[in-house]
């Protein structure tokens, strides 16, 4: 998994005031994920094959991730999260196979995040609660130190229980629609349904979240004390 894919998790916050930054970043973020991947293959797979092909045109994504944990120097949730799907897509490359079944395990990060989150839901522990409060802690300390006065409430407890088994069983399913699509489109048509769908489902997925936190919120400040 990519960073784009990581880094579609849960929103909560950051900085509204540069839209352009953060299109010319998403911009960037799918030639990387996308159009990279889908170029190198298309020039490395007539020569070497199809699994050669692949593993070459995954370098991008791979760097870019990487590139990204470096930049941001930080170790907390997010961070461990883009960190796992980093070493779970190398660990992807491992174990020989065809091409699909190449494509196969890569989608395996989507699940593995996706179960993670289910998991942690079942225990009690919802995992956006730790994402969020990285979230917060990056914006600034008093954003920080706000979330953290009413972490315990139950409202906002049940909320993020609520979001958390959302996000997993949507990122399930986006991994058993894109089981089905490897082994049903071509190759290399793949490398751009595969990535679309799974922008497609974070985007909805933020878009989702940010609905229900806003409707949550309204609902909360107009209940009586």
């Amino acid at each position: 998994m990519s960073a784009p894919q990581m880094s579609g998790l849960p929103p909560h916050g950051g900085a509204a005031g540069q839209p352009w930054r953060h299109r010319a970043l998403l911009a960037l973020d799918i030639a990387v994920n996308i159009g990279a991947p889908y170029l190198i293959y298309g020039w490395v797979q007539p020569a070497s094959g199809d699994v050669n092909g692949l593993l070459v045109a995954a370098l991008p994504p791979i760097l870019w991730s990487l590139g990204e944990f470096l930049i941001r120097r930080r170790v907390d949730a997010l961070s461990l999260m883009v960190l796992a799907g980093i070493a779970l897509s190398l660990l992807a490359f491992l174990g020989g196979g065809s091409a699909r079944f190449l494509q196969l395990r890569e989608k395996l990060v989507t699940l593995a995040i996706g179960l993670a989150f289910l998991i942690s839901a079942a225990l009690g522990k919802p995992l956006i609660l730790p994402l969020a409060r990285a979230s917060m802690a990056r914006r600034s300390p008093k954003d920080l130190a706000r979330f953290d006065a009413v972490r315990d409430q139950a409202v906002l407890r049940r909320m993020m229980m609520v979001m958390t088994l959302v996000w997993g069983a949507t990122l399930v399913a986006e991994f058993c629609l894109g089981a089905a699509l490897i082994f049903m489109l071509p190759i290399r048509d793949f490398l751009i349904v595969g990535p679309a769908l799974t922008y497609g489902t974070l985007g909805l997925l933020s878009l989702w979240t940010l609905v229900y936190r806003r409707r949550l919120t309204c609902r909360m400040r107009a209940a009586p004390a």
